[in-house]
């Protein structure tokens, strides 16, 4: 009898599959209501450099932008998602070569585990995107939700700086990174 009871799903729970627009191409993805975007990502899509931190949105370390914004995987429903653009740092420059953050956190030792990078490149390209020239009250302002149990984030910042002065001096537009 407990098989039988097993079975039964009430309707509210019963995944569906839906279609996500992640990293620039629809992906379908089999999810339950109550299913976090996180999870739908790293386990559903196969999309882990969005790091499981916290589960508490205190980290960042989960940050993807929706819509260009960034927002915290953990704490959004998968299906909140649906109908709007998710990327993850997979998709923050597809093909060769890095975004101009991803390169100047290698460079300046802006990383040091690595576990919390890419939620840190993640809100910096949300920033620089809607603000090319922060000062370090901004990007202080800006990262404030991204821990790092590393740094001092002096690196972490002269990187986001350091990437901002060369999307400033000519490097390809906010529409053309691509």
């Amino acid at each position: 009898m407990s098989g039988l009871h097993s079975e039964i799903v009430p309707p509210a729970t019963r995944p569906q599959v839906v279609s996500l627009q992640v990293n620039g191409a629809p992906r379908p993805a089999t999810v339950r209501p109550y299913d976090v975007l996180l999870d739908v990502l790293r386990e559903g899509l196969n999309l882990t450099g969005t790091k499981r931190g916290c589960d508490l949105g205190t980290c960042g370390c989960c940050a993807v932008l929706v819509d260009g914004k960034p927002r915290l995987s953990c704490l959004m429903l998968a299906l909140e998602a649906t109908g709007k653009e998710i990327t993850t740092i997979e998709g923050l420059r597809p093909g060769a070569g890095l975004d101009s953050v991803q390169r100047f956190f290698a460079e300046t030792g802006g990383s040091q585990c690595g576990f919390c990078t890419p939620g840190f490149i993640i809100t910096a390209r949300a920033l620089l995107d809607s603000n090319p020239e922060p000062d370090e009250a901004e990007i202080r302002e800006a990262i404030s939700g991204n821990v790092c149990r590393c740094t001092g984030y002096v690196k972490i910042i002269q990187a986001i700086q350091r990437a901002a002065e060369e999307e400033r001096a000519g490097a390809p537009a906010i529409g053309d990174r691509r």
